[in-house]
């Protein structure tokens, strides 16, 4: 999947708003940003700048991540490139 964003987004970059850590658990809140300049899921590049925001929780043992579950704002990325209109539009 990583590859797969980072040949699509080859610029893409992170902002970290948050990071929480308690117990075997690592919560991170934060920001992508970067342009569509590659081919991804199935739809050529657009050139289009796509602002994401993206959660993410980990679990951790014996200092290795042993489980991780993501959530981003796939609906407005696709708004942003262009894919799926706005609403109104």
């Amino acid at each position: 999947m990583f590859a797969a964003f980072f040949t699509g987004f080859p610029d893409m970059r992170y902002d970290i708003e948050e990071l929480i850590a308690e117990g075997d658990k690592v919560v991170l809140r934060g920001k992508g940003h970067g342009t569509h300049k590659g081919a991804f899921m199935s739809m050529p590049a657009t050139n289009k700048t796509v602002n994401i925001d993206e959660i993410h929780i980990v679990s951790v043992e014996n200092g290795k991540i042993t489980a991780h579950w993501a959530v981003f704002d796939q609906l407005k990325m696709l708004q942003q490139l262009g894919v799926i209109p706005t609403q109104g539009h």
